[in-house]
């Protein structure tokens, strides 16, 4: 196998093509071998294959809970997540502006999804097709300003937003993730739209608590935790599943604890199914929850997928080419096009299991087509076995994930930068959960805006986003 040193650089643009310019972005965009491949080279392809192959094969096996939690949570059935992450990491792969990043469900689409689910499926008098053909409609949306923005060269102001709203929405979504899946830890599921509403159905039916699926939760939840800081090369997402599935399958059989196949049926594996975008009737609310949910993924998107890219270029102590955000946004905005027309959803650049592939050996985007692939065929075999897993094991899961967005050393560094940016991330961390995820940011970037404009706020630089990845010496993994 030979691989020439020319095939890894973009093709030099035209004279008539500035490099900065549109056209030469779009001619980068469709480079499909570019400088991302650049350390698969003639003398070591096999080494560096080998190693793609086995950070693969970890994530896959870590990423199947997770992306089934993640779908769930946000109001959609388990196959849903193995379909969207196996998919968006194949787009993302392909035309993403980064060598390292790993594409899936993260926790941050969450509220977003699982809002527009409540309000336009059967909670709100419709279907659950109709809410996902309305999801794909806004999703497409979002891809196709994504794209946009990638060739009009915006990707380098997503980085203008300031630490302080990053970490504060952050903290804000790990709030609500963790409220909203207590329920299904105890045995109570949570009723009612919104976070407020959630937690006072939740409090109200704590008398039929069931004692049983708090044990599995928590057990879940330790496992997890417990095996990440021994080893990244243990799948202990799955096998923390698989312990207690046994558990509930055997000496808990009788406790009346919840599965997965008790709520959403069997698992099907014919994964791909094409899904034509739907509108509901055409009014005013739906124009703007049209544009809302839009904006929404397009802000996720773009400043997740950054976030990440940068923290994998940091973590993988990348000398060579650095991620390029203006074909990050274009990748970005394919994966939220394609992926929902296959069944799937949103997703976007997920920094935990980035982390993970990198730690395994990732070297470049070839990782990302070996966990797509084995994630899928992992799935296909182990369906049958998924929909016994109780559905508080998956509630653990997603405590896990959101105890691990809240990064201690993210939050004291901030506060380093001055009683403002302390207030902003305060202020973004309680407006998130307790009104919308729009809301709660856009209006805490118009306080930024407003007082960098006209009293003087200084910008503050970016802190060093935890790296503190699933590996030995007590390192955790970094949020989703």
């Amino acid at each position: 196998m030979t691989i020439s040193a020319t095939a890894n650089a973009a093709p030099s643009p035209r004279a008539d093509a500035p490099p900065d310019s549109p056209r030469a972005r779009l001619r980068n965009f469709f480079t499909l071998f570019d400088a991302r491949f650049e350390d698969l080279d003639a003398q070591s392809w096999k080494r560096t294959v080998y190693r793609d192959f086995s950070a693969g094969l970890v994530v896959a096996m870590t990423a199947i809970p997770m992306a089934m939690g993640f779908a769930m949570a946000m109001g959609l059935r388990p196959e849903q997540g193995i379909i969207a992450g196996a998919l968006a990491c194949l787009i993302g792969r392909t035309f993403g502006g980064s060598k390292y990043q790993v594409y899936g469900p993260t926790a941050a689409f969450i509220p977003l999804i699982a809002a527009l689910m409540q309000k336009y499926g059967e909670a709100g008098g419709g279907t659950f097709a109709q809410a996902h053909g309305f999801l794909v409609f806004v999703s497409i949306i979002a891809g196709v300003a994504l794209m946009i923005c990638g060739l009009l060269g915006v990707g380098r102001y997503a980085k203008l937003v300031p630490p302080s709203i990053i970490v504060g929405f952050t903290v804000g979504i790990a709030v609500s993730i963790a409220l909203s899946n207590a329920g299904e830890a105890l045995g109570v599921p949570a009723a009612g739209s919104g976070l407020v509403r959630k937690v006072a159905s939740i409090v109200s039916n704590l008398g039929a608590a069931n004692p049983w699926s708090l044990v599995l939760a928590l057990l879940t939840f330790a496992i997890t935790k417990g095996l990440l800081r021994v080893s990244i090369f243990i799948p202990a997402p799955l096998v923390a599943l698989g312990t207690c599935t046994a558990l509930a399958s055997t000496v808990l059989s009788d406790k009346g604890v919840t599965l997965v196949r008790d709520r959403y049926g069997a698992i099907p594996t014919n994964f791909f199914v094409f899904t034509p975008p739907s509108v509901p009737s055409l009014s005013a609310s739906v124009v703007f929850d049209a544009i809302y949910f839009a904006a929404a993924i397009v802000f996720v998107s773009g400043v997740e997928s950054l976030l990440c890219s940068s923290m994998a270029d940091r973590l993988a102590n990348n000398k060579r080419t650095p991620f390029n955000p203006d074909k990050e946004f274009w990748g970005q905005g394919l994966v939220q096009i394609l992926t929902p027309l296959a069944n799937g959803f949103p997703c976007t650049g997920a920094l935990a299991r980035t982390a993970t592939s990198i730690k395994a050996g990732a070297v470049t985007p070839l990782a990302g087509y070996f966990k797509a692939v084995l994630k899928l065929a992992l799935a296909y075999f182990l369906a049958a076995q998924l929909e016994r897993v109780p559905m508080a094991c998956i509630a653990g899961i997603l405590l896990w994930v959101a105890s691990n967005m809240i990064k201690p050393q993210e939050v004291r560094e901030v506060f380093t930068q001055g009683r403002f940016h302390k207030a902003l991330l305060v202020y973004t961390a309680v407006m998130v959960p307790l009104t919308d995820f729009l809301t709660g940011v856009l209006s805490a970037l118009v306080i930024y805006a407003v007082a960098v404009r006209f009293f003087g706020v200084a910008t503050p630089h970016e802190p060093a986003r935890a790296e503190e990845v699933i590996a030995p010496a007590g390192l955790q993994p970094v949020a989703e």
